[in-house]
């Protein structure tokens, strides 16, 4: 434990020194053994001087986080700099472009990266890969001894994690527990932590195939599905969709738009979910940690899932930085994702548009077709939209920072037009797009029990009663002529009009705009919605009326599409 207030390490949930309350996270600096040529993992506040746990020799400050350098990122940075297996026998770290060759500090520059020609490159590293190859040998005196100077620490992490992932299950069975594996280190690692804490390796694991991902992570998933034969591996992938389809529709995801994570991993995985635990709660052991970004450093290490209603979220490794998962890797002997061994510090995605320059350059070398693909697709996108220089808008990274669904013909579907109707209160006249069907009347089931006898067969009225009173609330009147699109929905007997009909809107953008995001999906607590190529389902005998699916706050603008195609150049007028 850790008193932030103190800045010291103490034993209880609250410092005997200042009764402030302490945490788990205890901070670490980076520092090296000129002798033993590796890193020190050092606690800010330990009493013991300065030196290397092996040798005993004074040690120095480095960094505040590190990584190994394995030896085919190694080939690669001196391929770049011209000089193939120049530090085959040294000591090799780094943290982001920055390197230590024997503790010596050496930088990439990130325009040397965009320069850099990845098909000669790439025949450079194959000339020498053999003999590159056989210096592995080395690599590994250095992981060893790095692992023995670290023991100490070794033992924290595993011990606090341990004890974490026993306190976090404590109200759940063990077909309660998942386990979210990606392919990348932080799952690897996470599931090894889970499976010997719980002495169980038959924990379910879940493993989102986005349809974009590495191949170096789809053969690793098929090896660690070979060499942990006890676990039960389950895939969930969007057979439905196709990503260049949907980005030929609704255009690329970007940096404040990433519809694909919903459509193409959080769906499918809540899909996988319901089907293999149904109306149970789960908890999922993710591999998240406060390091990693801004935005996960404000996470709590279990909390709620906002994506996934059903689940609570629990990660053992949230104070881990990138060298404490190293450090467990090497020391436990673990397999892993070899994008690692090429130097990628992070995998999912390849064309992700959070994707730093750094995993770019590597993917222009490992995956070069692929990557022309996407490029070529971008600039055609940019062009369709009306960019001037489309070309550098795509390579200056600016399509990444893309809002709204300016240029997009589907834009037009997420704007509500509706208009009040002059001849009844509380009455207003929705524009579709299409027909009315069946599935527009199921779109209601979350108001009430919709009712096609009691109403009106004159007006072709439909209405909608509250479920305990029985009393109609909901008016919808459509018109017998086929070509024209609008439906009339009114409200009654009820005492904010206003916050009816904005919900109602929500449905009527869904019918106009659905893209089968599988946004609706997630949400939904029960399981009652479906989405798929045969439409849009609520399956009325499970909808609790809890109108989750129908408010901003689970989901923003009432459809994911709405919130990323909504642009401020809609019309004047539209909601």
């Amino acid at each position: 434990m850790w008193c932030d207030k103190c800045k010291k390490r103490v034993n209880e949930e609250k410092c005997p020194d200042c009764s402030a309350e302490t945490q788990f996270d205890i901070p670490t600096e980076i520092y090296w053994c000129r002798d033993c040529k590796v890193p020190i993992i050092k606690e800010i506040d330990s009493i013991n001087r300065e030196e290397c746990p092996l040798c005993r020799s004074e040690i120095s400050y480095l960094s505040q986080d590190l990584k190994p350098v394995f030896p085919e990122e190694r080939l690669l940075l001196e391929s770049l700099k011209g000089t193939p297996l120049k530090y085959k026998d040294n000591s090799v770290w780094s943290i982001a472009n920055c390197y230590f060759i024997d503790g010596e500090k050496e930088s990439i520059s990130s325009k040397k990266m965009k320069e850099a020609d990845g098909i000669r490159l790439l025949k450079v590293i194959e000339k020498h890969k053999k003999a590159n190859n056989s210096t592995y040998s080395e690599f590994i005196k250095f992981a060893d001894t790095f692992v023995r100077a670290n023991k100490e620490r070794l033992h924290y992490l595993k011990e606090e994690a341990h004890s974490f992932i026993h306190e976090a299950r404590k109200n759940y069975n063990d077909d309660q527990i998942i386990v979210s594996f990606s392919g990348g280190k932080d799952s690897t690692v996470v599931s090894d932590l889970v499976i010997k804490a719980l002495s169980n390796p038959e924990v379910v694991h879940i493993f989102g195939d986005t349809t974009l991902e590495f191949p170096l992570t789809l053969e690793y998933v098929k090896r660690f599905k070979t060499e942990n034969p006890l676990t039960i591996i389950r895939d969930a992938k969007n057979k439905e969709q196709d990503f260049y389809e949907v980005c030929n529709e609704i255009g690329p995801p970007s940096r404040v738009m990433r519809w694909c994570c919903t459509m193409f991993k959080t769906g499918p995985i809540n899909r996988r979910i319901n089907a293999m635990f149904k109306e149970q709660f789960i908890l999922t052991f993710y591999g998240i940690r406060k390091f990693e970004s801004v935005s996960r450093s404000k996470y709590d290490r279990i909390y709620d899932s906002p994506k996934i209603k059903k689940q609570k979220v629990a990660s053992p490794i949230f104070y881990w930085k990138d060298i404490d998962i190293w450090l467990y890797i090497l020391a436990e002997k673990i397999d892993f994702n070899d994008a690692y061994r090429l130097g990628y510090d992070r995998v999912g995605c390849w064309c992700c548009p959070n994707n730093s320059a750094r995993s770019h350059f590597l993917a222009r070398i490992y995956m070069a077709e692929e990557v022309q693909k996407w490029r070529n697709y971008l600039v055609d996108f940019a062009r369709k939209i009306g960019k001037p220089d489309a070309e550098n808008y795509v390579d200056s990274g600016n399509w990444k920072a893309r809002q709204g669904g300016y240029g997009i013909k589907a834009a037009d579907d997420v704007k509500i037009v509706s208009k009040n109707c002059t001849t009844e209160e509380n009455a207003k006249i929705y524009q579709l797009k299409a027909q009315v069907t069946d599935e527009f009347f199921n779109l209601f089931v979350p108001f009430g029990k919709v009712s096609k006898e009691m109403g009106s067969k004159l007006l072709n009225e439909v209405l909608v009663l509250d479920v305990k009173t029985n009393i109609p609330i909901i008016s919808i009147q459509t018109k017998s002529d086929k070509y024209d699109f609008s439906v009339k929905i009114k409200t009654l007997n009820v005492k904010k009009h206003d916050d009816l009909q904005r919900m109602i809107g929500y449905q009527v953008r869904k019918y106009n705009a659905c893209r089968k995001c599988l946004s609706c999906e997630t949400v939904c607590m029960f399981n009652a919605i479906t989405v798929s190529n045969n439409g849009y389902k609520i399956d009325e005998n499970k909808c609790t009326k809890c109108k989750m699916c129908v408010t901003s706050k689970h989901l923003e603008y009432g459809c994911l599409m709405g919130k990323y195609l909504y642009s401020s150049a809609t019309k004047k007028g539209d909601a």
